[in-house]
């Protein structure tokens, strides 16, 4: 694996995973989720409006996490 191809998964204190690099994306049912860019945030609040990825809502609802 060329390290263009490496994928890392980076979860942010009181945030979202920062995945970087190419990685296949699935929905709840399956299905294959567009992924636009090699690095996103996926949500791990659970309050995003456009899940799986993170929109910045668990700032103001105050998530908090251990890592």
């Amino acid at each position: 694996m060329s390290h263009e191809d490496e994928v890392t998964i980076t979860a942010y204190p009181d945030g979202p995973l920062l995945v970087r690099g190419r990685v296949d994306l699935l929905g709840d049912d399956g299905t294959p989720v567009e992924q636009r860019r090699r690095t996103v945030a996926l949500c791990r609040c659970g309050l995003s409006t456009i899940k799986p990825f993170c929109d910045g809502t668990h700032k103001a609802a105050g998530f908090r996490t251990d890592v």
